[in-house]
């Protein structure tokens, strides 16, 4: 008599690759680990990700997927101990989880020490004033008071931030009176307002900018171009890469500063440095571009999403190779211009027969999708078109229109 069959499990460990390979383990099962695993593939690494879940959007493409809990430490001991290294899909695992992972021996990438300044936004801004980083003006509030002299120095509005917890939008407002702050003041003590509120000046920006940098241990450490990021809502719907009609100097200003905060804050893997640009006025009465630093994620961005088909080294290998001390790789684009634009969640819950019209019509697309069940609003993918000539924005708004064209097609914002 035979038994009936079981359902599959996840092996207790993850199988490593013959030939000494190491082991890369990702808390937290995003999209972000789902698209470190194409490269690893071809590295001929082995990804384990503790996933939220078995239906994950990683957990459906890395084998070795188990289910845990980031701050569950027992979950993450007994995880971590057959990875070589831990890096993070996300910067929410607590500070006193990391303490105690990197007192047991673990290899975290980035490290705690580095990651506060993407865990805590007012640590990031008290640490890049002092290293004279140019950031808009803030300051920290816990009392109305504070709310209304921030205000007489900089001006109404005010954009207020939780320092902790906060992402694509969330945790983030534009406050227009003192009214409006309140409801803020209220929470000040608690959870990501435990430390009070961050408030920024308003800022008055030409277009909002990011840039990707690599860092290894050993120190060394790559750029790629300065892309353009357009945001609807607090989220990021498009990338241009290189950003068009960059004055060079601030490309070269904002990369120096991107690598010094990388260096300085001793960040290992990928980063994202996301910044406004803006207009300054000289003493001769001229005007240059310059920039102010509004957000840093260590780890995977989607500003940098862009890089898989568009340039030579896409930042998820690039950060696979960086928090194994491999050396970089190059990060250059592979051509004049890139548009990627972000797929949302709209009316159609089945994706499949929209995908493979949308291959049908322009085969030079490249669509990632991540495996999610879609949800109006949610991130379900992105669509990468590049080509063009070098300085011809013209060719850029073409490939543009055509990323845009499908993202909306597959939202079902229009439907030919």
């Amino acid at each position: 008599m035979t038994s009936a069959p079981q359902p599959p499990t996840h092996h207790h460990r993850p199988r490593r690759a013959e030939g000494g390979f190491p082991v890369v383990g990702i808390v937290g099962g995003g999209q972000l680990a789902r698209m470190c695993q194409p490269p690893a593939v071809a590295l001929s690494l082995t990804v384990s990700v503790l996933a939220e879940s078995e239906s994950a959007s990683a957990a459906l493409v890395v084998p070795h997927s188990p289910v845990g809990h980031h701050t569950d430490l027992d979950a993450l001991r007994a995880w971590a101990q057959h990875c070589d290294v831990v890096t993070f899909d996300h910067e929410h695992v607590p500070q006193e989880v990391l303490a105690a992972l990197a007192a047991d021996g673990v290899e975290l990438h980035p490290s705690p020490d580095a990651l506060v300044y993407a865990q805590d936004k007012l640590a990031m801004r008290e640490r890049l004033t002092a290293l004279g980083l140019p950031c808009p003006r803030w300051t920290r509030a816990r009392t109305a008071e504070e709310v209304e002299a921030f205000a007489a120095e900089v001006g109404w509005p005010l954009v207020v931030k939780a320092p902790r917890g906060g992402y694509d939008g969330k945790g983030v407002q534009v406050c227009r009176e003192p009214a409006e702050v309140e409801p803020w003041l209220s929470g000040v003590g608690e959870g990501g307002l435990a430390d009070g509120l961050l408030l920024e000046e308003a800022v008055d920006f030409t277009r909002e900018l990011s840039i990707m940098v690599g860092r290894s241990p050993s120190g060394q450490a790559a750029a790629w171009p300065v892309v353009e990021t357009v945001q609807e809502g607090g989220i990021n719907t498009e990338v241009l890469a290189p950003a068009p009609g960059l004055d060079p100097d601030l490309a070269t200003s904002l990369t120096e500063g991107a690598l010094r905060i990388a260096g300085e804050l001793g960040v290992t893997g990928v980063m994202a440095v996301e910044v406004f640009e803006v207009t300054r006025v000289g003493p001769d009465g001229g005007t240059r571009a310059a920039y102010l630093v509004n957000e840093l994620a260590m780890r995977p961005h989607n500003s940098g999403h862009w890089t898989i088909d568009g340039s030579v080294t896409s930042q998820f290998e690039q950060h696979l190779r960086a928090v194994l001390d491999l050396p970089l790789g190059d990060p250059s684009a592979r051509d004049a211009w890139t548009a990627s634009a972000n797929v949302l969640g709209g009316d159609y819950a089945e994706l499949y027969g929209t995908y493979k019209h949308l291959m049908a019509r322009d085969p030079g697309l490249k669509i990632h999708l991540y495996g999610k069940g879609v949800r109006p609003g949610r991130k379900l993918g992105h669509v990468t078109v590049y080509g063009g000539r070098s300085g011809d924005l013209h060719s850029l708004e073409a490939l543009r229109e055509r990323a845009r064209h499908a993202a909306d097609y597959l939202q079902g914002v229009v439907t030919e």
